[in-house]
Order: C-alpha cells, then structure tokens, then sequence
C-alpha cells in the first residue's frame, strides 16, 4: 500500500498494529480522524495517554479499575466468599452482564501456555493461593475457556487447591469445547455459572 503522506503512513502502521485491524482498516480510521475537529481528536488523545497513565489493577482481584479496589471488592452487597477465577477483564465483562453472579473475582491475567512461554509463575495463581490460606474464600469457581489452555490451566489451580477445604467447582459447560466466554451469549454464560458442578466431577467428564 503506497502512502503520499508519511504520517499517514505511521498513523495507518500504528492502527494496524491493533489485533484484528487489517491495512485498509487502518486506513479508514485515519481518514476519519482527519476529518474531525481539532478538539475531538485531542480528546481521543487525552483518553489514550489516560490508558496508560490513569488506569490501575484492583489490589484484591486484579482487574483493570479506575481505584485501587475495583467497584465489585468494595461492593458490600458481593458475597467475598465466593471467587470466580477468570482469564482477564473480558471474561469479568461477560459474567456481570449476566446479572446472575453476586460473588467477587480473581482475574489471573492470563492462561498456561507453554507454546507462548507463558507458565504459572506468569499468571496471579499465587495471590490466589494466598487468598485460600487466609481463610477468606469459601468457594472457587472456574471460569476458564474450554480450550486446551483453559483446562490446563484450571487443573493446574485445581491441583494447588486441593489440599484446602474448600468447595472448588467449575462452570457447567453449556458452552462448547474450543469456545471463549467472552463470546458465549449471556443466558448460556449465566446458566452455567448458576449450575456450576465440583470441578472434579468435570475432569471425570
């Protein structure tokens, strides 16, 4: 793709850079900007550097958050005693749109992957463990992707956990193998949190 303009060209280099965001994509994005008012296009400025700048990760769940305890941990209505492990803040996204959860979270920031070079002590498997022998968690739901990554993942946790009393269950699989939650509609992802089994009984499936 031939540019007259170089910073075309880098604007089109750093929107293509984003995940799913082909050249032509890129390009109109550019094109947009350009046309709008030297206001809105500071503004759009301004809430990209407060991304980076502004942004923190809750100190219990390790969600992304505005405060340095997230809306659901300082939510006294939340049952702390109940914490759904997920993979990143999508996954919180697509569960509280459900309305059905009322528990509190653990988000590890990822899953096992040894092709990615991403292991256990890459993940917040550990603050997660801390959480148990504190004696503050009564129940741990897994709420991992149905790929091979999220259920070795959840048997690695599963593993670490055992030896706790506590109940440990994992989310019925009303969604198909190979697919991410994220994804999954809303009745489905609600229903499978609300019909959640042992995760053991899940392993023997």
């Amino acid at each position: 793709m031939e540019f007259s303009s170089k910073l075309i060209e880098q604007a089109v280099g750093h929107f293509s850079s984003l995940p799913g965001v082909g050249k032509k994509s890129a390009l109109r994005y550019v094109l947009h900007l350009i046309k709008q008012d030297e206001q809105d296009i500071s503004n759009f400025s301004d809430v990209l550097k407060a991304l980076k700048h502004d942004l923190k990760f809750c100190k219990n769940c390790h969600t992304i958050s505005d405060h340095d305890i997230c809306e659901v941990c300082s939510n006294p209505i939340r049952n702390q005693q109940v914490v759904c492990v997920v993979q990143d803040y999508r996954d919180v996204m697509a569960i509280e749109n459900t309305g059905l959860y009322k528990g509190v979270y653990h988000v590890l920031g990822g899953l096992i992957s040894p092709m990615e070079g991403i292991g256990p002590s890459n993940l917040t498997i550990d603050s997660l463990v801390a959480k148990v022998t504190r004696q503050e968690v009564s129940e741990i739901i897994l709420a991992l992707n149905a790929t091979m990554e999220g259920e070795t993942t959840s048997f690695f946790i599963f593993k670490k956990l055992a030896p706790y009393n506590l109940t440990l269950s994992a989310i019925a699989r009303g969604i198909a193998v190979g697919d991410e939650l994220e994804y999954t509609d809303e009745v489905t992802l609600g229903r499978s949190i609300i019909n959640r089994i042992p995760y053991n009984n899940s392993i023997a499936r």
